[in-house]
């Protein structure tokens, strides 16, 4: 190996060992994240810690991508099973959810509260949508394959607001299909960070995974799926 190929490899080898101390941080201090703290673990002077990372943000922005990128990667590969456009969509949701009760301080950092002074860049965009874009993928393979019920037609000025969005996504792609996308993904998102921030204490203890299951399917009930009983 080259010297620059040997410099390289060192450099991903630090880079990914930065990242793992970081999310050991953030996992007791939550994104309160300090580059000192994270450089003293690892028995670095602070200053050789920024040209791996020019600040905070930076770390923070690579620890997003990364928590994006794997939480869909997981929900893609649940997906990819064949079976009907539900089964999959339930799927997904359970790979989703059991990613998310694995690793809470990675879900806390891209969908709990927002880090104060961070402004997330457009590098976080493309691995964020992963999820929403595969949701809004089964919603469409079940309305081309005409299990999916648009019922009556949007009205309101979000569904003019999503408008040139699904124009912008591609042909044929109902307003409905979209708007159902974005329900279904919140009322996920929000699903599993009810149970991973307490508000099931005290009150469903024993089958969260079924209580889970349940809103899943009323989710996909209100955006058109035919739900069977189950």
């Amino acid at each position: 190996m080259s010297a620059s190929g040997v410099r390289a490899r060192i450099r991903a080898e630090m880079t990914e060992e930065i990242k793992a101390v970081a999310l050991r941080h953030l996992a007791s201090e939550g994104a309160n994240l300090s580059l000192r703290a994270v450089a003293r673990d690892l028995g670095m002077a602070s200053s050789a810690v920024y040209r791996y990372f020019a600040s905070r943000d930076e770390l923070l922005t690579a620890l997003i991508i990364d928590a994006y990128d794997a939480v869909g990667e997981a929900a893609e590969q649940a997906g990819a099973a064949a079976g009907p456009p539900l089964d999959r969509l339930l799927a997904v949701a359970s790979a989703i959810r059991d990613w998310a009760l694995a690793q809470p301080h990675r879900w806390a950092l891209i969908y709990g509260t927002p880090v104060p002074g961070y402004a997330a860049p457009k590098d976080t965009v493309g691995p964020g949508i992963r999820v929403p874009l595969l949701i809004g993928h089964l919603l469409m393979e079940a309305y081309q394959a005409g299990e999916l019920d648009l019922g009556a037609p949007l009205t309101g000025r979000f569904a003019e607001e999503l408008t040139p969005v699904a124009a912008d996504l591609g042909p044929g792609i109902p307003v409905r299909v979209l708007a159902s996308t974005f329900a279904l993904y919140f009322q996920l998102c929000g699903a599993i960070s009810g149970e991973l921030f307490g508000q099931l204490a005290n009150s469903i203890e024993d089958d969260r995974r079924g209580f889970f299951e349940f809103q899943i399917r009323g989710a996909a009930s209100a955006a058109g799926l035919a739900v069977p009983p189950p």
